[in-house]
């Protein structure tokens, strides 16, 4: 069979369709369009494609849009927000994996360093399961205060799916009233929180849970920044307790309604299996299936600027691309946005005249790494203090530091750092260790043979600018005191 992607050699558009002519030889139908639909996916487009003839040579396809046609692919700029659909770039590979793991009815803790676009692939991944007749229910619990909070906040994502809606109110009677369907969605969040305590929230959750379980069309039900939230909890009044009590109901009741219509999949800014195992219980997440989002690789990184660039009509060296990989390090896909979105601007203000390398390296010192760049990094450290102990935050930000001003946190400098607070932290070899694997998995250092270096370049630099000018480096330290 000729290789798939030659399908964008002839498009016609009809009526808020799109035809393709395909010179293919169709051997095995359900082979060849599970290999056209994943190609037309890639091209970010919902498809659905039907292949009704054997062996010819030339097959006609119909393809349904649910986004407006355009001439060739258009990408808008992003910068702080999730996206989908064509602003939606790459990631066919962990895509594809998500969803045999999510149709195959495993529940998933999907992980990774910050900026990696969790949120995005989550919700990516929830509307090419509507596509196929998945209910997507999508629930952010970073603000919630308690196990109430987090109740409220999943019936109010499933309040957009009228029929859940009404079998989870039938329990609360008095609190919503006879007019359901006529509450958005936020009056019915505040209504089910006003009907939830202490002695409730489990009852109405497992209720709520249960309705998803039994319906008939399969759920998938994302919990965004569920570490958050055990950390905020934590934090409070007999906290390691209640993080138990919550994750053991939790898991109590996707276990009881294992292989029925409910998938679950839960996600994070910080670290949940780092955050479980400090409070000695990890087997609390392990019906959860682990898949970690890693960054783009430079071909990916690269491809999404040009395309970003042709979007826009901004012109740009060929070699721009890769200089702005070099200066990053590493594709995390919100680095490589802002970077373009200063790019653009830049290119704005020099009246459009064509992108140089030079170029690149002004707006890398200048922008992202100056005080318009701050907010987009100063989101590290705020992650930070939510992620670590109070005891292991000082460790972290020594480590950091060591780590962007010398270039590397060794195995010399951990021995100089325990010293150094040997009198101020109990256990302090204990939590630079424990303070390491969080500062990994998290995505700020990465390991090789002992000693740890970031991967993100800008993020390196970043740290570097803050602290050279006042960090001695823990080996000087010793020295000096001898």
């Amino acid at each position: 069979m000729e290789p798939i992607s030659s399908c964008r050699a002839c498009p016609l558009v009809l009526g808020g369709y799109l035809r393709w002519e395909l010179n293919l030889v169709v051997r095995d139908q359900a082979r060849d369009t599970r290999l056209v639909e994943e190609t037309l996916v890639k091209q970010g487009c919902i498809v659905q494609v039907n292949l009704s003839t054997k062996m010819l040579t030339t097959v006609s396809l119909t393809i349904k849009f649910n986004e407006t046609v355009d001439e060739g692919r258009r990408m808008k700029s992003s910068t702080g927000r999730w996206v989908t659909g064509t602003n939606f770039f790459d990631r066919h590979t962990e895509l594809k994996l998500l969803q045999q793991r999510i149709e195959e009815g495993n529940h998933v803790s999907l992980t990774g360093q910050r900026r990696m676009g969790k949120t995005s692939v989550a919700r990516e991944l929830g509307r090419r399961l509507e596509a196929k007749g998945w209910v997507f229910l999508f629930a952010d619990i970073e603000g919630a205060a308690g196990p109430e909070d987090v109740i409220a906040e999943l019936a109010k994502a499933v309040q957009r799916v009228q029929p859940l809606a009404m079998r989870f109110a039938a329990g609360l009677g008095r609190w919503l009233g006879d007019r359901i369907e006529e509450l958005s969605a936020l009056d019915f969040k505040v209504k089910v929180r006003a009907a939830l305590d202490a002695a409730t929230w489990r009852r109405h959750g497992e209720k709520l849970l249960a309705d998803c379980a039994h319906y008939e069309k399969p759920v998938l039900l994302v919990v965004d920044e569920l570490p958050i939230f055990l950390k905020r909890i934590q934090n409070g009044d007999d906290g390691p307790r209640r993080v138990d009590e919550f994750l053991s109901w939790f898991r109590q009741v996707l276990q009881d309604h294992a292989n029925e219509s409910l998938v679950v999949m839960v996600s994070g800014s910080i670290g949940l299996r780092p955050l479980v195992e400090r409070l000695g219980i990890p087997d609390r997440i392990n019906h959860l299936d682990p898949f970690r989002l890693g960054p783009w690789g430079k071909e990916d990184s690269e491809a999404c600027l040009r395309l970003l660039a042709e979007s826009y009509d901004i012109q740009m060296e060929d070699a721009v691309p890769g200089a702005v990989y070099e200066k990053l390090g590493i594709g995390i896909p919100h680095h490589v946005q802002s970077f373009f979105a200063r790019l653009r601007d830049h290119s704005i203000k020099t009246d459009g005249t064509c992108l140089t390398v030079e170029d690149v390296d002004y707006v890398y010192r200048n922008e992202l790494l100056g005080p318009s760049g701050q907010n987009d990094l100063v989101h590290y450290e705020t992650r930070l203090k939510d992620g670590l102990d109070e005891a292991n935050y000082p460790l972290a930000m020594e480590i950091l530091a060591e780590a962007a001003v010398v270039g590397v946190f060794s195995v010399t400098a951990q021995h100089c750092l325990a010293s150094d607070y040997a009198e101020i932290v109990d256990d302090v070899r204990a939590r630079i260790v424990n303070t390491l694997d969080v500062l990994v998995h998290d995505g700020y250092l990465e390991e090789s043979g002992g000693d740890y270096r970031f991967p993100s370049l800008l993020l390196r630099d970043w740290w570097s600018a803050r602290f050279r000018g006042h960090h001695v480096p823990l080996g000087d330290r010793q020295r000096a005191s001898r």
